[in-house]
């Protein structure tokens, strides 16, 4: 029986900060624009041209001379926007222009139709008061030349309209992380069968299949797989030779039928740890080899899931150039907590009041999933604590 090396109980900094020095740049590829929704740049992207590329009207109204607001001035054209101005404005002349039309040459202000009126044909009366430029200068926003993304940015709908702007219509991205998912466990069946006695349905299957794609990689579940060596063995080469990583849940810990470990040693994997001193999720693995990754997560569902969001998910992100960054707000908690000595960092799910304050919501421990449905997110409460009195600041690892 190959059993796992007995590597000493690390902190999740430390945990984390192997991880993350592990990670490799996946390849570059080209898509199309419309393909690109969060993928990641692998290059700076630069502006072909100024923008705004003319000046132009900021609202509906007329362009004129500041000088000749107090006067009539007589109407020249109107200016639709795309369609260059005929003219251009001298003393006691105007154009009436709409938004985004390219201002005439002589015209340094534009005033709005709201403050204007027409005492007869083609002639317009400036009635306010005062009035702003309302003009976009050329080049005000970007220059040509000028970086608009910088590589690294996880596009957004906001990034496909400047990539757009930009004249960037194939953006450089990195190729998508292939993840391979295998639930290991006697115990198991999958969500479409009835558990016979000693059994229970598979979820971190589903689960982090869910998760995978949410941090954007291309997820491939290979089923369940019995507590031996061979079965664990056969379908880890599988994922191995069609993945850049591969998730395995459950069979991490000490048990007679955890046999995990040892069969990513067998695959050449190099385990770099194999223990993490928090709670949920001590037994957590990671090894590699020269061109894989592997994570073994613990079978309850909780730990997964939250291994998963701590340490997986960044990764993941990292092999694609990006570093992740998720919104951790600091806030105060609404009652005080008295979790007992805690002898590892430990995480608890947690809710958000419309007061700002952090609540926890019942929770019996690693193997209920469901609290996390009624979590907005969830706290660690450092080693060595033992009561948080009420108000004390605590930083939210958000959920939703």
């Amino acid at each position: 029986m190959t059993r796992k090396s007995e590597n000493p109980m690390i902190p999740f900094e430390k945990a984390f900060e192997i991880v993350m020095s592990r990670a490799r740049p996946l390849d570059v590829e080209t898509v199309a624009l419309e393909e690109a929704l969060h993928r990641i740049l692998a290059e700076d992207v630069r502006s072909d041209v100024d923008m705004p590329p003319f000046d132009k009207s900021a609202m509906d109204g007329y362009a004129c001379r500041r000088a000749d607001l107090q006067q009539e001035l007589i109407v020249l054209e109107t200016i639709q926007a795309g369609t260059p101005p005929r003219y251009a404005v001298g003393p006691g002349q105007c154009a009436k222009i709409m938004t985004g039309a390219m201002l005439p040459e002589g015209a340094d202000c534009v005033f709005m139709v709201e403050d204007a009126e027409t005492p007869r044909e083609d002639v317009v009366r400036f009635t306010g008061g005062n009035t702003k430029d309302n003009i976009c200068f050329r080049g005000e926003d970007i220059r040509a030349g000028d970086v608009v993304l910088r590589a690294g940015a996880r596009i957004g709908a906001q990034h496909i309209a400047v990539l757009a702007s930009a004249g960037c219509a194939r953006p450089r991205v990195y190729r998508r992380v292939r993840v391979g998912i295998i639930a290991t466990g006697d115990e198991l069946v999958e969500p479409s069968e009835r558990p016979g006695p000693g059994q229970i349905r598979s979820s971190n299957g589903p689960q982090l299949f869910a998760q995978t794609q949410h941090a954007d990689a291309l997820p491939t579940y290979y089923g369940i797989v019995r507590d031996t060596e061979e079965a664990i063995d056969a379908s880890l080469k599988h994922a191995l030779a069609e993945n850049d990583v591969v998730l395995l849940s459950g069979g991490v810990s000490k048990g007679d039928f955890d046999f995990v470990p040892g069969v990513m040693q067998r695959n050449d994997i190099e385990i770099l740890f194999d223990a993490i001193a928090m709670k949920p999720g001590k037994p957590t693995t990671f090894g590699v080899s020269a061109t894989k990754y592997c994570f073994g997560l613990p079978g309850n569902p909780v730990s997964s899931f939250i291994q998963f969001e701590a340490l997986v998910k960044p990764f993941l992100y990292k092999l694609t150039g990006h570093d992740f960054l998720e919104m951790q707000p600091v806030l105060p908690l609404a009652a005080r907590l008295n979790p007992g000595r805690v002898e590892r960092a430990t995480w608890l799910p947690v809710c958000v009041g419309a007061d700002g304050r952090v609540r926890p919501v019942k929770y019996h421990g690693s193997a209920h999933i469901h609290a996390l449905c009624g979590a907005d997110g969830i706290i660690m409460i450092p080693a060595g604590s033992d009561v948080l009195e009420e108000g004390s600041l605590v930083r939210v690892r958000l959920l939703r």
